[in-house]
């Protein structure tokens, strides 16, 4: 697994790139006004070109990337950082400098827009948020080392600002050398062509194992999202012998082979009377409808907070399935606490048949049992992607305590074959009966009797699988059309949508580019500059080495935010560091009516606006581009990011375009009042509006919104089966 986490961290060296690029132009862009005397237009033209070309580049960035996969996309980014540095490097006017930031602003939204999703593709569930938030450790990192640069270069007798933006060229080689020769070409893209040879390989090299079958199954159904047809179904999971399995012949049941011979188990659909994933989703005043007519909180929000609640309303001495996914009945650390054994022994399907014994016995991995012909693209002996015929994947783990699993979908009362039916199956060891003997009622009314006292309370999304269909088969063809535009107009992707631009539009509302620019000034008009040109620096150097100090600031919270990132999860972290930021903000406000010493207002403004942008960068810097490359699905995922890095950049660029006028209309004061708003109303919208993604795979988070993006729902009609 160690190689999936150096990858991501070669992929970052782009955002390392952007980092450093921010803090030279804010410094450099002071030595460039003096050299050919720019006035305020030209001078805010030079900053600005980066986001207006960037916010053009972010429209079609996505959709190529969906045509000609990510990896030349971010091998693309790297020449435009060569190259602009080069020519940064020989500038001899302002026209040949404005080139220069245009190809700078092409490398950048390349590198911000397809690095998340780059690595949110490549990342198990279980690390996923923990790799993306990397990006924003190297973005700071980089602004870090260039204030080193900026503030050792400012010191020097003579500055040379054509060095100090230049200088990008030499890490841009290096970031081009990985991107060519190290960096791996997303599986969910190849998968997408059709690719599956490849991409089985780099799955193979990411994870290092060489039974990647479950997660490329994943990979392929998550093509075909399950949509509305979806539904919740919840199923009791134990050990079952052979007199079990006969005696229940007809039954819709998934049997499960562990890894001790002779041991088997079962995952048996339960009805809905005393449903405990009906009401653990659904309490709290009844329907989804209800509670999104009510205009609170979003119930996609409820739907996946399900997911992650430690306890929920005990029924019968059972306690919920839906506990966190880190303890999963499926990846147990140690073998004996699971009657499954780990991952890594999962070697035998998840399978449910119908109809009797006769069915049972049929040969596992058949090129029937999946309903393809021996001429398909997807032919395979023990994964998906080479053999004779199409097997089921042997290895069922699928990352953050999911496993994919199938069954058998028979056309209602004739028998007849539909194909199968996949099952992303969640499973709670904590709700374990240690009963000596229970049972439990199923679908069809008989009692399940429970040997050994140990049963396990699973959830489950079923939908209709892509093994086995026809349009499986031509799979390689239909991925060659590329995303459809339409696709954007289905429930689930629009919910996604408004998840994802919200969030980029309130990130700018919540003032960190007034912070970014104008923090200089906001700490020299608090004497901060005064205090330490004490030290025997110029006001110029001073303020260099105040950033200096603030992006070192900058890096323990944001790797206080890797830690927690898959623990506390994104939603918690947004919610918890928003009310920070409103604090630091205030705090701005009100000392301006506040009569206090010189030294202390430094102080005490310093703190703000260290405190300001650390915290900023560890949640709401960091989390909208995490969560806006998770949400949407493979087939359209780079549309949808364009779209919503289209928004960050127009709205980036309006803040700054705004700002002085606010500023000057407003003063200071005014404008940190309304920040004040924008951080209130971005709590109000993640509290409402954003869902808990942590440790979910993307395919399971994209049917998720599916489900929940139904209006007008009730429980009835949400495919909850009881």
């Amino acid at each position: 697994m160690m190689e999936v986490v150096i990858v991501a961290v070669a992929a970052t060296l782009g955002n390392l790139l952007m980092g450093w690029d921010s803090s030279t132009i804010a410094a450099g862009i002071t030595y460039i006004k003096k050299e050919f005397d720019l006035d305020a237009t030209l001078e805010g033209l030079i900053v600005s070109m980066a986001f207006i070309t960037g916010t053009v580049v972010t429209i079609f960035s996505g959709t190529v990337s969906d045509l000609v996969g990510r990896r030349p996309m971010l091998i693309t980014s790297s020449i435009m950082y060569f190259v602009s540095g080069l020519v940064m490097l020989w500038a001899p006017n302002v026209v040949v400098v404005l080139v220069a930031r245009i190809v700078d602003g092409v490398a950048i939204a390349l590198a911000v827009s397809l690095t998340p999703l780059y690595i949110s593709e490549i990342a198990p569930a279980d690390i996923r948020g923990q790799l993306n938030t990397l990006t924003q450790f190297a973005c700071s990192g980089g602004m870090f080392l260039a204030y080193i640069l900026v503030f050792s270069m400012s010191m020097m007798s003579s500055t040379s600002w054509r060095l100090m933006l230049g200088v990008i060229s030499i890490p841009a080689v290096a970031y081009f050398l990985l991107a060519v020769f190290y960096l791996p070409e997303s599986p969910r893209w190849l998968v997408s062509k059709g690719r599956l040879l490849e991409a089985e390989k780099v799955l193979k090299r990411l994870r290092g194992t060489e039974d990647v079958s479950g997660e490329l199954a994943l990979l392929a159904e998550g093509l075909s999202p399950g949509g509305e047809a979806t539904s919740i179904e919840e199923y009791v999971v134990a050990p079952a012998s052979e007199l079990l399995v006969n005696q229940e012949a007809g039954k819709d049941y998934i049997k499960l082979y562990g890894p001790n011979e002779g041991v088997t188990m079962v995952a048996q659909p339960v009805n809905g009377q005393g449903s405990l994933i009906s009401r653990s989703m659904l309490s709290q005043q009844g329907s989804f409808g209800t509670l999104a007519g009510a205009g609170f909180k979003d119930p996609i929000v409820n739907l996946f907070g399900s997911l992650h609640e430690n306890t929920l309303p005990d029924s019968g001495g059972s306690r919920s399935m839906l506990i966190h996914n880190a303890n999963s009945i499926f990846s147990m650390g140690e073998p004996e606490s699971s009657p499954f054994g780990t991952s890594d022994n999962l070697h035998a399907p998840l399978m449910s048949f119908q109809g009797g014994a006769g069915e049972r016995d049929r040969a596992y991995g058949s090129k029937d049992m999946l309903g393809l012909r021996s001429n398909s693209s997807l032919r395979s002996n023990s994964s998906l992607a080479h053999g004779n015929a199409v097997e089921t994947p042997k290895n069922t783990n699928i990352g953050g305590g999911w496993q994919l699993v199938y069954k058998t979908a028979d056309g209602a009362g004739s028998g007849r074959r539909e194909g199968l039916q996949r099952v992303y199956l969640h499973a709670d060891p904590a709700a374990v009966s240690h009963s000596q003997h229970v049972s439990f009622v199923s679908t069809s009314g008989y009692d399940i009797p429970i040997d050994g006292g140990e049963a396990f309370q699973a959830a489950a999304l079923v939908s209709q699988s892509v093994l086995g269909t026809h349009d499986m088969l031509h799979m390689p063809e239909v991925a060659a059309k590329g995303p459809k535009w339409r696709a954007l107009l289905e429930p689930g992707v629009k919910r996604a949508l408004i998840v994802g631009i919200g969030l980029q539009i309130l990130q700018q509302a919540a003032g960190i580019n007034g912070f970014l620019y104008y923090a200089p000034q906001i700490l020299e008009e608090a004497g901060v500059g005064a205090l330490l040109s004490n030290l025997g620096i110029s006001s110029t150097s001073a303020s260099f080495l105040v950033n200096v100090i603030t992006t070192f600031c900058m890096l323990p919270c944001i790797a206080l935010a890797i830690r927690l990132m898959d623990i506390a999860g994104r939603r918690s972290i947004m919610l918890y560091t928003i009310p920070i930021l409103i604090v630091c903000l205030l705090v701005l406000v009100v000392k301006q009516f506040i009569q206090m010493n010189s030294v202390l207002d430094a102080a005490i403004t310093a703190i703000s606006v260290v405190v300001y942008e650390s915290v900023f960068c560890m949640g709401f810097g960091v989390i909208p581009n995490i969560i806006c490359a998770e949400i949407f699905p493979t087939s359209v995922r780079g549309i949808c990011i364009s779209l919503t890095s289209l928004t960050y950049w127009g709205c980036t660029l309006i803040v700054t375009l705004v700002f002085p006028y606010l500023l000057q209309l407003l003063g200071l004061t005014g404008v940190f009042g309304l920040f004040v708003v924008g951080c209130i109303i971005s709590w109000i919208f993640v509290y409402l509006k954003v869902p808990e993604t942590k440790g979910m795979p993307l395919e399971v988070i994209i049917e998720f919104f599916a489900i929940g993006a139904k209006p007008g729902t009730d429980p009835a009609t949400l495919g909850i089966k009881g």
